[in-house]
C-alpha cells in the first residue's frame, strides 16, 4: 500500500509541474514539461564552461563574421517586431497598468496574443544562448563572465516558468522593456561585426551599458510598485523578480565600474606619467 501512495504522490507532483496556467500554453512546443528547456540550459552551461573551451584549446578561432552579421541583424529585427507589437494591439495601457487592486479586464484575443508574444520572447532567450557559444568558438573565453552566463541562463529558464505558470500582464511589461534594449544592443553588435572600418561608429558602448543599467532600475521600481499596489501577481514571484533584477543591477554596476570608471582612471594616471 505504501508503494501505491508513493507512486500516486510522484504522479501528482509530476502533474503539478506539467500542468500550467492554461492547457493552450501547455500544448505549445517546449511548454509541455520543464525538461526541454532545462536540458537546453544544462547543455549550454556544460558546453560554454567545459566542453567548448576544451574542444577549442588546440584549434584556431572560427571566423564567424558573416554568421554574426546575419545573427545580429535577425536579433534586431526579431526584437523590434516584439517590442512594437503592443502599439498595434491596444495593449500599451495594460502593459503600463500598475494600479491593479481591481484586475483589468483583458480581451481573450489580446490575452492569447500576449501569450504568443511571450512564447516568441522565450524562443529569443533560447536563441540568445548562442551569444556565448560564439564567444567560445572565437576563443574569446574572457568574455564568458559570470554576469554573462548567469544572465542568459536565468532569463531563459525563468521566462519559461513565467509563461508556463503565471503569464500575466504585469510581467509582460518587463519583456517589452527588455526587447527595446535588445534592439539597441544587437544593433551595436551588428555594427561591431561589420569589421574594423566601422569601429568609429562604436563610440557609444558606454552609453549602451548605461541604458542597460537604466533598464534594470526601471524594472526594479516597477516591481516594487507592483508589490505596493498589491497586484494579483503572487508576492513570492514578485520578490523573486525583485531579487534577480537587484542581482543584475549589482553585477552590471560592477561591470560598469571596472570597464569604464576604473579603466578611465588607469588611463588618466598613465597619461600623467608620460
Amino acid at each position: 500500500m505504501s508503494n501505491f501512495y508513493f507512486a500516486a504522490n510522484i504522479s501528482n507532483r509530476y502533474k503539478d509541474i506539467t500542468e500550467g496556467a492554461s492547457p493552450i500554453i501547455d500544448n505549445w512546443p517546449l511548454m509541455g514539461s520543464p525538461l526541454p528547456v532545462l536540458s537546453i540550459a544544462a547543455f549550454y552551461l556544460l558546453f560554454v564552461l567545459q566542453l567548448g573551451p576544451r574542444w577549442m584549446q588546440h584549434r584556431k578561432p572560427f571566423d564567424l563574421q558573416w554568421l554574426l552579421i546575419a545573427y545580429n541583424a535577425a536579433q534586431v529585427l526579431s526584437s523590434l517586431a516584439l517590442c512594437i507589437q503592443p502599439l498595434f494591439l491596444g495593449g500599451v495601457g495594460l502593459l503600463f497598468s500598475i494600479s491593479c487592486n481591481d484586475a483589468p479586464v483583458v480581451d481573450t484575443d489580446l490575452q492569447l496574443t500576449i501569450w504568443k508574444g511571450t512564447w516568441w520572447y522565450l524562443v529569443l532567450k533560447l536563441v540568445e544562448l548562442l551569444d556565448t557559444v560564439f564567444f567560445v568558438l572565437r576563443k574569446k573565453q574572457n568574455q564568458v563572465s559570470f554576469l554573462h552566463v548567469y544572465h542568459h541562463t536565468i532569463m531563459a529558464v525563468f521566462t519559461w516558468g513565467y509563461l508556463k505558470y503565471l503569464p500575466g500582464i504585469q510581467g509582460a511589461f518587463l519583456g517589452v522593456l527588455n526587447t527595446y534594449v535588445h534592439v539597441v544592443m544587437y544593433s551595436y553588435y551588428l555594427i561591431a561585426a561589420l569589421g574594423p572600418r566601422y569601429q568609429r561608429f562604436l563610440w557609444w558602448k558606454r552609453y549602451l551599458t548605461t541604458l542597460q543599467l537604466a533598464q534594470f532600475g526601471i524594472m526594479l521600481v516597477y516591481l516594487l510598485l507592483i508589490v505596493s499596489f498589491q497586484c494579483s501577481v503572487p508576492r513570492s514571484l514578485s520578490f523573486f523578480f525583485i531579487g534577480n533584477v537587484a542581482i543584475f543591477l549589482v553585477l552590471f554596476c560592477n561591470f560598469y565600474r571596472k570597464a569604464y570608471i576604473k579603466n578611465q582612471a588607469a588611463a588618466h594616471a598613465e597619461r600623467k606619467q608620460q
